[in-house]
């Protein structure tokens, strides 16, 4: 049996093993990783992004993901789904990284007028070249300002683009369980889709077989597949609230299974704002 450092014993008793199957461009080979069973039998997934990026993760949980009574504040007073969609579906993008031999997509989320994305790190990951799409189906090349594989995060700016609608941040720490939330990506290349669900749970601990570990996840049961890496998880106001990506998965089925994860906003921000202060647009890594 594989030895597995920093994963709990009880992780460990009984593992079987699975495949997980990324979705490939056709003509290039199938990567498979091998899993720890979870208690479910389930596995994770990074729910989309460069093909063959996926590693094999673990779940745990940091704390109470409900230790004691939530106030659970759902959509906004005088708000829907449809209104949320629509503030915030210009404020996500499709994107298309070019590597060799390989084509993938994921999403990203503007953070400025002026063209700066956040997305996954696994996303571009060995990208030569990337494209966004925006909303109003205008497209730019963009170029990395920094990433930070640690954190499995990104920030790319799309050239020679100006005014557009840059999401509003939320306070991920405020977030209740049973909470509204809206995802808003790409999910196998279907740009602007929107899906709805709650707040499953809080303070989850996503960790990378590779070594990647996100801390404080936001699990939520709205459906996430392939192609969502690096979208929008966003509140009942439409403010960003967490940056889409992992999902659960059984077997040998990658699809959603109502199990996803998001890395917190407040991870995103102080993540993007130091890769922004290092970088002054030349390509930083930490």
């Amino acid at each position: 049996m594989e030895a597995h450092e920093g994963v709990p014993h009880w992780y460990r008793e009984g593992q079987a093993p699975y495949q997980l199957r990324p979705e490939r461009p056709k003509g290039l080979p199938t990567v498979r990783h091998k899993l720890v069973a979870l208690a479910a039998a389930a596995s994770l997934a990074f729910a989309g992004g460069a093909a063959g990026a996926a590693s094999a993760l673990l779940l745990g949980q940091e704390g109470s993901a409900a230790a004691g009574p939530v106030s659970v504040t759902g959509v906004a007073r005088g708000g829907s789904i449809a209104r949320i969609a629509a503030d915030v579906q210009p404020s996500v993008v499709s994107l298309s990284s070019t590597a060799p031999g390989v084509q993938a997509g994921g999403s990203g989320v503007l953070i400025s007028a002026d063209g700066v994305i956040v997305t996954n790190a696994h996303v571009i990951e060995g990208a030569e070249r990337i494209t966004v799409k925006f909303s109003d189906n205008g497209t730019a090349e963009a170029e990395v300002v920094g990433t930070s594989p640690e954190n499995d995060l990104a920030v790319i700016r799309a050239r020679g683009v100006s005014g557009k609608a840059a999401i509003t941040l939320g306070d991920s720490g405020s977030l209740s369980v049973g909470e509204t939330v809206v995802a808003v990506g790409s999910p196998l290349g279907l740009d602007g889709s929107v899906t709805a669900g709650i707040v499953s749970a809080l303070g989850r601990t996503i960790a990378e077989t590779g070594g990647t570990t996100i801390h404080d996840a936001i699990q939520t049961d709205a459906a996430i597949n392939p192609g969502n890496s690096g979208g929008a998880l966003v509140d009942g106001r439409g403010r960003l609230i967490g940056i889409n990506t992992a999902i659960a998965t059984t077997g040998t089925d990658t699809g959603s299974i109502g199990v996803g994860f998001a890395i917190p906003v407040r991870n995103v921000k102080d993540v993007t704002d130091r890769i922004l202060d290092r970088s002054e647009y030349s390509p930083v890594r930490y």
